[in-house]
């Protein structure tokens, strides 16, 4: 058994933020059932290169554990067929601009009508409400105008993008876990009551903030950037190293204070009534980090790394992803998978991230072809060959 074995999901999503939630829901046993446009599918199916063979690297990547129909929701035909299947989900996911589902007719009220029971997770920009609800959304724009480009780079540098698309995908996590409270409420309910769930990436961000936003309402002053640093923490940040690479430096206490002077040989800087306390590091700044960056130059990363561990200084090496996918501790963790695909062979995968002791997730199935189960979800569903005749006649499917 898996946890979510038995829930249907039929997904709607395209791009990102979407499809890594019903990604997530898939990896714990979920059956998801990606609806796509006949003849191009999800947007990422193109977005290249990369690509392993003739598939988007981009779109395999969030796309496993789901089977594939192709569906023209403009079409009467295919809009009938998607209710047929509505009847029979537990779970719907959708990221169209606010409005565009109400025009299709296949929204949560509509849906609502013929199973009162559904959970209908609609991920935007910035959400069903507001005056920016129809304002189309980008995570490159999404970071700027949630703060956390604001607060990404050099002091003196230009603003910073992170260098994955956090805000979708931390809005398709925000998204699944949305989902599962959802279906905890409808099993626990009189009635299984099902609702709408409306997740923004807006939101997330100044969800995200946290201790940021708790420096800004604390002084009203928008914090400044910091590089690689911490804002209220010395040092906390990265380091080169004497191979050119860089090393980063965890110093959360004064009992870690105390064991980073006396790992790097450094036992003066303890005494320094500059350097004593948190707060006069944080006040010399820029008189420390200099005198520090000195230090680590006369060693490569990994002699500092096994120094300071030994020393029991938090720390660890700024990693590329070759070093990350060969890293014994996400071998160890099986956060790197392999499965096999139709067309391609074996294809690698990211892992499954949450550990479950009785209920684990696991690939089932790779990302699918555009299509592929179309026809295997119709006959399930008790189409006959004429009607799925009729259905391709009519460019339904």
């Amino acid at each position: 058994m898996r946890a979510l074995d038995g829930v249907r999901v039929l997904d709607l999503t395209r791009a990102l933020a979407g499809p890594y939630c019903s990604m997530m829901l898939g990896d714990y046993g979920a059956d998801v059932v990606k609806i796509e446009i006949p003849g191009t599918g999800d947007d990422t199916r193109g977005w290249g290169p990369p690509y392993i063979g003739d598939q988007s690297a981009y779109f395999l990547s969030i796309n496993r554990n789901k089977r594939s129909i192709t569906l023209n929701l403009r079409n009467p035909k295919g809009r009938d067929v998607f209710m047929e299947m509505a009847r029979t989900a537990d779970v719907i996911v959708e990221n169209y601009t606010p409005g565009v589902t109400a025009r299709l007719g296949i929204d949560y009220d509509s849906v609502k009508a013929i199973k009162p029971g559904i959970i209908y997770c609609s991920i935007s920009g910035f959400g069903q409400t507001g005056p920016y609800r129809e304002k189309p959304a980008y995570d490159q724009v999404m970071q700027g105008l949630g703060g956390i480009m604001s607060l990404t780079g050099e002091p003196d540098g230009s603003p910073v993008k992170m260098g994955i698309a956090l805000t979708d995908i931390g809005a398709g996590m925000m998204g699944a876990y949305g989902i599962l409270a959802a279906l905890y409420h409808r099993e626990s309910s009189q009635g299984g009551e099902g609702q709408h769930i409306d997740v923004s990436m807006l939101d997330l961000q100044v969800a995200w903030l946290t201790y940021m936003g708790g420096y800004f309402f604390a002084t009203g002053n928008n914090p400044q950037k910091v590089g690689a640093a911490h804002p209220t923490l010395v040092p906390y940040q990265a380091f080169m190293c004497q191979d050119s690479k860089y090393i980063n430096i965890a110093v959360g206490s004064e009992r870690l204070w105390q064991r980073f002077c006396a790992a790097m040989g450094r036992k003066d800087l303890q005494d320094d009534p500059n350097y004593a306390e948190n707060g006069d590091r944080v006040r010399n700044r820029s008189k420390l980090v200099p005198l520090l960056q000195e230090e680590f130059l006369k060693k490569p990363t990994a002699e500092w790394v096994t120094q300071l561990e030994a020393g029991g200084v938090p720390c660890g090496p700024i990693n590329e992803l070759s070093d990350v996918f060969t890293d014994p501790q996400v071998l160890e963790r099986n956060m790197l998978l392999e499965v096999a695909h139709p067309t391609l062979g074996t294809i690698k995968q990211a892992g499954i991230p949450i550990k479950y002791s009785r209920t684990e997730g696991e690939i089932r199935l790779p990302p699918p072809l555009l299509g592929e189960h179309t026809r295997e979800l119709l006959t399930e569903m008790g189409y006959t060959e004429a009607q799925l005749k009729d259905l391709a006649d009519s460019e339904a499917i």
